[in-house]
């Protein structure tokens, strides 16, 4: 590229096609990547470049010299990125570039290079930025933690009479915090063993919303908070201290463990995590946190909420095996393949149904309640099996709220002497 070529970019922003070492066949063309913020993805178009001075708009200082089309023109506030396949550089470094005759280093697609090779894209702003971590938490799942508090709490009422709604509120937001930092902890390490894509649901990190240091510090700030809440029901409870540290470190590991240190996920011991912490173990805990006595009864009424909360795991890694699978992951949906997995999902979808019904025949006919959203739970089943896994993990969630609900309801109009206990069953 001679001086006169070079002064005619920099005084038109747009360069003759000819200055570019492109197939004649096809136009030169250039990527441009806008942020969608409501679900915080990326959508890409291919636009001619050189753009004509009616398509194009002057970018304003410091990008000046660098052109867009009117839709693409930056909003206030908002940065444009020019990147490459290496490294990430402004439009005023990409134009100055492209004046040194150095632009070439930078690929477009196939059989294309130059200036046509950046890709646009825009910087995320603050309300992307937040998006992004909502996403990252996944509020969606927290009523797999919010239930079975409310179980161990309900059951602590009917067994004994106690109920304070201190506790109760401080060991709500103690569960959530353990459940939202292993929710973060989960975007982290799959980010970094390369199991999230641009497929994936979570692509906060994926699509540089967030830099994994903004989901550390998160993360670190919830655990935090999580010790605190401890320390308060603590504080509130009767219980020993000791028997509530064991239960609360317990679960505060296992939300670390499941992706982090060990990473139990990618070992295919994922599965029976899930099923004790956010089953017996958070049902146990609250149960204590109210009535200061450990006692093996909440462990038998937590088993239909552990299995449906399972099930919440199980279809969201039958819909990412194929991703799981080239990351090196093994997980229980991996092992047991497509057929397999569905017959564990019927399982778990239906197995809670079976114990409702059961005990509401033989023992409180107020247990047959739950049961009434097994209609829902057909859909479900359904879905898995017709393939439609993208949005099901959700749907498995709402189910589990409204059979908590209504299990808890069951629950809290039965008579107690008439509910099964340990010593009826044995």
């Amino acid at each position: 590229m001679n001086e006169s070529q070079r002064s005619e970019i920099k005084e038109n922003g747009t360069c003759n096609s000819s200055l570019l070492n492109v197939p004649q066949s096809r136009p030169p063309q250039v990527r441009i990547q806008v942020p969608v913020v409501e679900a915080c993805t990326q959508t890409e178009q291919w636009l001619p470049f050189p753009l004509s001075p009616q398509e194009a708009v002057q970018v304003p200082y410091p990008y000046s010299g660098f052109q867009l089309p009117p839709q693409w023109q930056p909003k206030p506030g908002e940065t444009f990125l020019v990147s490459s396949e290496e490294k990430e550089v402004t439009m005023e470094k990409a134009y100055l570039s492209a004046n040194n005759s150095s632009v070439n280093s930078a690929k477009g697609p196939a059989g294309y290079s130059g200036v046509e090779g950046f890709q646009v894209k825009s910087a995320p702003s603050q309300r992307s930025q937040f998006s992004g971590y909502l996403i990252a938490l996944r509020p969606w799942s927290f009523p797999a933690s919010i239930t079975p508090v409310a179980l161990g709490s309900c059951l602590a009422y009917k067994a004994l009479g106690v109920f304070s709604v201190y506790i109760f509120f401080m060991t709500v937001i103690t569960a959530l915090c353990v459940h939202a930092a292993g929710n973060l902890v989960n975007t982290y390490f799959d980010f970094v063993r390369g199991v999230d894509t641009k497929k994936s649901d979570d692509r906060t990190l994926v699509d540089s919303i967030l830099q994994p240091n903004d989901v550390v510090r998160l993360g670190a700030v919830v655990y935090i908070a999580g010790c605190v809440g401890f320390v308060i029901v603590n504080i509130l409870s009767e219980a020993k201290m000791e028997h509530l540290a064991l239960i609360y470190f317990c679960g505060l590991s296992s939300s670390f463990l499941y992706t982090g240190g060990l990473g139990l996920k990618y070992i295919a011991m994922g599965d029976i995590l899930i099923v004790l912490t956010f089953g017996p173990l958070t049902v146990v805990f609250s149960y204590l946190s109210q009535t200061g006595q450990l006692s093996l009864v909440p462990l038998m009424y937590a088993i239909p909420l552990a299995l449906n909360t399972e099930a919440i795991l199980h279809c969201n890694n039958t819909r990412d095996m194929e991703g799981d699978k080239l990351a090196g992951a093994i997980t229980m949906a991996i092992l047991l393949g497509r057929s397999g997995s569905y017959a564990l999902f019927c399982f778990l979808l239906f197995i809670p149904y079976l114990l409702f019904i059961t005990v509401g025949i033989h023992f409180s006919p107020w247990i047959l309640l739950p049961a009434a959203s097994i209609f829902f739970a057909f859909r479900l089943e359904k879905e898995f099996r017709r393939g439609n896994l993208t949005t099901l993990p959700q749907s498995v969630a709402r189910l589990n709220l409204v059979i908590g609900v209504l299990y808890i309801a069951s629950l809290y109009l039965s008579n107690w002497s008439s509910l099964p206990s340990m010593t009826q069953l044995g």
